[in-house]
């Protein structure tokens, strides 16, 4: 696909069959069964593959054998990561090991506080890790549409300080995200995609100009809440590593053009992390569309819809 749709392919058949896997033949097992599924997703998705290709060998600069390799490791590791995530909100939380850096910077958010992160490792696995923190995760989604799919995954969760917030065409979700900023809780949604019509800024990522949304930075402004940019990657089996940045805070001004320099500046700071972890994992970025395609108009007015 040209653009990113706001659609995460899969159904809730896929998801309740991995469940049963994890819970009766053991997340080894659930690896093993991985592998046809990759194959499988290898070989009807030629235009995703084109792109991922294209990231390691033109972005990375990786050679055509390494490029291939990576373009298989990625899928696999994709798969892996969702039968994780799947297996950390039924409880399989022993299955896992992990190590924090940063976090007693999450815990300077007394008073609430944002997190951004992108499609790489593990994200949505961090509200589940976050369970610590002892305050409550709202998890910020933009695949709408997939609402059968966070339902159920909603009923296997053991871990209920973890909410999901929908994004909705009538805005409804800004209530919630604005109520939850209020009590103080912690607020966590992704910042490297957008739909066509959002507002963006367009920065240079991995030698090449892309276009980032601004909205995430923005919502932190007009809350006036410090935001971290968080990444949890997984390093080897069953080991994750989660990093957080110290808080970044971002004044809100009336004045349009000094508004936009801020949100501009903050979306160069997270690009800049986003681009230091994708180098150390570059396996682990999820990314299957044409991301350096920029949209007609980048930089508009900025917008509190995520």
């Amino acid at each position: 696909m040209a653009e990113w749709k706001g659609k995460t392919r899969g159904g809730v058949l896929g998801y309740k069959i991995f469940v049963w896997v994890l819970k009766n033949l053991g997340i080894s097992f659930a690896y093993l069964i991985l592998f046809p599924v990759v194959f499988y997703f290898i070989l009807t998705s030629a235009e995703a593959n084109r792109h991922i290709f294209s990231f390691y060998h033109e972005k990375m600069k990786f050679g055509r054998f390494r490029s291939l390799i990576c373009l298989f490791q990625n899928y696999y590791k994709f798969g892996q990561v969702l039968l994780d995530k799947v297996a950390m909100m039924a409880g399989f939380h022993h299955a896992f090991t992990f190590n924090f850096e940063g976090e007693e910077y999450l815990r300077q958010m007394d008073h609430g506080g944002l997190l951004i992160s992108a499609h790489i490792g593990n994200w949505e696995i961090a509200g589940q890790m976050l369970n610590r923190l002892e305050k409550h995760i709202h998890i910020i989604l933009y695949d709408a549409e997939h609402e059968q799919i966070k339902k159920y995954l909603s009923d296997v969760m053991t871990n209920r300080k973890v909410h999901f917030i929908i994004i909705r065409d009538d805005f409804s979700h800004l209530d919630q995200i604005k109520a939850a900023f209020a009590a103080g809780d912690i607020v966590a949604m992704h910042a490297d995609r957008f739909i066509a019509g959002n507002r963006t800024t367009v920065v240079n990522f991995l030698g090449h100009p892309a276009a980032f949304p601004i909205s995430p930075v923005n919502l932190a402004a007009r809350f006036n809440v410090p935001v971290s940019f968080v990444f949890a990657v997984k390093e080897t089996r069953k080991h994750y590593h989660f990093y957080a940045t110290e808080p970044y805070h971002l004044a809100f001004t009336t004045n349009l053009k000094k508004r936009d320099e801020l949100l501009s500046g903050a979306v160069k700071v997270f690009v800049a992390e986003m681009e230091k972890v994708i180098r150390l994992y570059p396996t682990q970025w999820f990314n299957y569309y044409d991301f350096w395609k920029l949209p007609e108009h980048s930089f508009s007015k900025p917008s509190l819809r995520p």
